[in-house]
């Protein structure tokens, strides 16, 4: 039996059992074994001879959008629209044979777009090139998610599976649990938390189907066998993710005010140009950017040419950008010497 046949087997049992006390253990098992599989199917084949041909582009740029969606969404057109970059859109499927780049010119940023080929269903089993797609994907700072309003939410709930099952992680962030391999002493395992999800013999079951015997887990917040399988696998991306529903022209108005109040979601229509720069803005603050303006004494600011750096940056990381000797002789300004009242 193959990977690919383990792994629908597994979906299977997963599928027919019910979810209660006295399967959770049984279900940790199934998922452990899961993510394991899964693992094993993104592992590069070593018995091919020839390498396959990839797409991926050097990053550039102050950050890196993936565009990606199921095949004629629009994704061409958009990536037209909002960059200089002319990419083909066509009424049939599969207009985009490879990776397209543009750049998003934005409050003085420069963002990679990569216009990605559509992604099928059965895309992390490598389905039209969609390994290739999802690797690059995995690079990005920011997914936009490109969906058509006129089908629902098949295609979101497919494609945050498809990306799921390759430790593509959507807006969410990295589980609070401390996870540490030993040489010996067996499994110690505390928590500050009151679990309700995991309990101490399921995640030693989880461990044991990976070989490890000794290890050191603390859960620092309520999290689920699933998060702690994804601490244990090391490999997993978090990402935020921006939801955009194309061609609102053809729904009703209650349609799109229901899709535009959905979290991390924008309704545009590439068609009649709607809403684009609402979706920019959004982008911007998904991508979490701050612009630095900086200015020679005795003179004005500079507001033509910014230093662009990720939100939480220091005044290192500023120096850093200007000249990398500048921070070992950047002086820290004096306290502040002045007194409430008269001086």
């Amino acid at each position: 039996m193959g990977i690919l046949e383990k792994i629908s087997e597994i979906e299977k049992e997963i599928a027919r059992t019910q979810k209660n006390k006295a399967t959770e253990y049984h279900l940790g098992l199934l998922k452990a074994k899961l993510a394991k599989y899964r693992a094993q199917l993104l592992e590069p084949s070593k018995s091919s001879s020839s390498k396959g041909e990839g797409f991926d582009v050097m990053k550039s740029g102050d950050a890196r959008v993936a565009l990606i969606g199921f095949p004629s969404v629009g994704k061409s057109t958009f990536l037209s629209l909002i960059t200089s970059t002319a990419s083909e859109a066509a009424s049939y499927e599969f207009t985009t044979l490879t990776c397209i780049p543009g750049v998003i010119e934005y409050k003085g940023a420069n963002i990679q777009l990569l216009d990605l080929p559509g992604i099928i269903e059965g895309a992390a089993q490598g389905k039209g090139r969609g390994r290739q797609v999802i690797a690059v994907a995995r690079t990005a700072d920011v997914v936009i998610m490109m969906l058509d309003a006129t089908k629902g939410e098949v295609q979101r709930s497919l494609l945050e599976k498809e990306l799921g099952s390759v430790g593509i992680r959507l807006n969410k962030h990295k589980p609070n649990i401390y996870f540490k391999p030993k040489k010996g002493g067996g499994i110690s395992f505390n928590s500050t938390v009151t679990l309700t999800q995991c309990s101490e013999k399921l995640v030693q079951l989880i461990l044991h189907e990976y070989k490890i015997f000794n290890a050191e887990v603390l859960f620092r917040e309520d999290c689920s066998p699933d998060e702690f399988i994804d601490v244990i696998m090391g490999n997993r991306v978090y990402m935020p993710c921006l939801y955009v529903y194309n061609k609102i022209d053809q729904i009703s108005m209650e349609e799109v005010d229901r899709l535009a109040r959905k979290p991390d979601s924008v309704v545009i229509s590439c068609g009649m140009k709607l809403n684009l720069d609402y979706l920019l803005e959004t982008l911007w603050e998904h991508l979490a950017l701050t612009c630095i303006y900086t200015k020679k004494r005795g003179q004005r600011p500079d507001f033509t040419d910014a230093i662009i750096l990720r939100k939480g940056a220091s005044v290192e990381h500023v120096c850093h950008r200007i000249h990398r000797s500048l921070a070992s002789q950047f002086k820290a300004p004096a306290p502040s010497t002045a007194r409430s009242g008269w001086a």
